[in-house]
C-alpha cells in the first residue's frame, strides 16, 4: 500500500500515476470539503481538471485510514505545513515504512529541508528519500516524458521506489547526495522569478545554487544534474512555472499580494527565497540574485530597478 500526503497537483498526480502502475494507493488532503469534491467528481478539479482518477485510487481525509498498512508514504505537502502533518502522522506510521518527501523548498524559520522535517518528526530511524526534478504535474499526469531523482543514503529505498514508480513514461535516477537534491530544489524555486528566464542569469543562478548546496555538504554533480541544472530550466523557462508567472507579473507592475490571491496553487519561491537568504548567511555565501528577488518581492525594488542592480554589480571572474 501506497499512501500519498497533500492533495495538490504533484501529490495528485503521483498518486494517479502510482495506481496505473499497479499500486493501490490511498491520496490524503487535510481539507475536507475538497476530498469530498474529489471523491464525487473522481478528479481534482482545482489543480488536474482534465485528469480522471483511476477506479481503484482512493481519497480520504482520515489521516488513520490513510495511513493504515502503508508501506510507503509519499509526503507531497508545502514545506510550510509539512511539520504540522508529520507530526499528526507520526504516531499512525509504520515502524518500517519507507517516506519519501516530494515536497520543495524550505522550513521559513528554521531552514531545515523537508527531509529532515521527516526525519525530526518521525525519529532518526525512519528511512527517508528525496524525489525532485524537472516535472510538471500536469505533464507527469498526461504521461509526458517525466525523468527525476530519488536520493536516499537507504539504498534499499531507492531501490525500492525506482522499482515501485517507473512507468515508460516515468524515469527514476538514484542518488545518495540528499542535501544536493533538496537544496537544488529549493533554492532553485526561490530564484524562478521573471528574467530568470534569459540563459545568462539561469546559469548564475545555476552557479549560486551550487555554491550555497556545497557549502552545507552537497555533492557538486548533483547540481549539473536533474534536480539542479534541470528544475531551474523548467522552473524558469516553462509557461506552467508558477514562480515564472509570479515573475512576470510583477515585472508588469502588480503588486505581489494581487498576483498571490489570484492564484490557486502554491508559488513556493515566494517563501524560499528569505529562507534560502538566510541559509545563504548562516553559511557565508553571497546570493546576489536572489537578493535581488527578494528585494523585488518585498516590494522595496520594482523588477527593472532589481535587474539594473544586478548587472551594475562589480565585474568578476565567471567561476567565481
Amino acid at each position: 500500500m501506497i499512501t500519498v500526503l497533500g492533495a495538490g497537483g504533484w501529490g495528485t498526480a503521483l498518486a494517479v500515476h502510482l495506481v496505473r502502475t499497479g499500486h493501490d494507493a490511498w491520496l490524503w488532503g487535510r481539507d475536507a470539503a475538497l476530498i469530498a469534491e474529489l471523491s464525487a467528481r473522481r478528479a481534482n478539479a482545482v489543480y488536474l481538471p482534465d485528469i480522471t482518477f483511476p477506479p481503484k485510487l482512493k481519497v480520504t481525509a482520515d489521516l488513520m485510514e490513510a495511513l493504515r498498512n502503508a508501506e510507503v508514504i509519499v509526503v507531497a505537502v508545502p514545506s510550510h505545513g509539512m511539520r504540522d502533518v508529520l507530526r499528526r502522522a507520526a504516531p499512525l506510521v509504520q515502524r518500517d515504512a519507507m517516506v519519501v518527501s516530494a515536497a520543495k523548498g524550505l522550513e521559513r524559520d528554521s531552514l531545515f529541508r523537508p527531509s529532515e522535517i521527516v526525519q525530526q518528526e518521525l525519529g532518526r530511524d525512519a528511512r527517508v528519500g528525496v524525489l525532485s526534478g524537472p516535472s510538471f504535474a500536469s505533464e507527469m499526469a498526461r504521461e509526458l516524458p517525466t525523468a527525476v531523482c530519488i536520493a536516499s543514503t537507504d539504498s534499499r529505498l531507492v531501490d525500492k521506489v525506482q522499482a515501485d514508480f517507473r512507468a515508460p513514461y516515468f524515469r527514476l535516477y538514484g542518488t545518495t547526495d540528499v542535501i544536493g537534491v533538496a537544496i537544488a530544489a529549493g533554492v532553485g524555486e526561490g530564484l524562478g522569478l521573471g528574467h530568470n528566464a534569459q540563459a545568462g542569469l539561469i546559469t548564475r543562478g545555476l552557479a549560486e545554487i551550487a555554491r550555497l548546496a556545497c557549502a552545507a555538504g552537497a555533492q557538486r554533480d548533483t547540481l549539473a544534474g536533474l534536480t539542479g541544472l534541470g528544475d531551474l530550466v523548467l522552473t524558469c523557462t516553462g509557461r506552467l512555472s508558477r514562480n515564472r508567472h509570479v515573475g512576470l507579473e510583477l515585472a508588469r507592475g502588480r503588486a505581489l499580494p494581487d498576483v498571490l490571491a489570484s492564484m490557486k496553487m502554491v508559488a513556493e519561491g515566494v517563501r524560499t527565497t528569505d529562507a534560502a537568504l538566510a541559509l545563504a548567511k548562516r553559511h557565508g555565501v553571497e546570493l546576489p540574485i536572489a537578493a535581488q528577488v527578494a528585494e523585488l518581492l518585498a516590494g522595496r525594488k520594482d523588477a527593472r530597478t532589481a535587474l539594473y542592480d544586478l548587472m551594475l554589480r562589480p565585474q568578476k571572474a565567471e567561476a567565481g
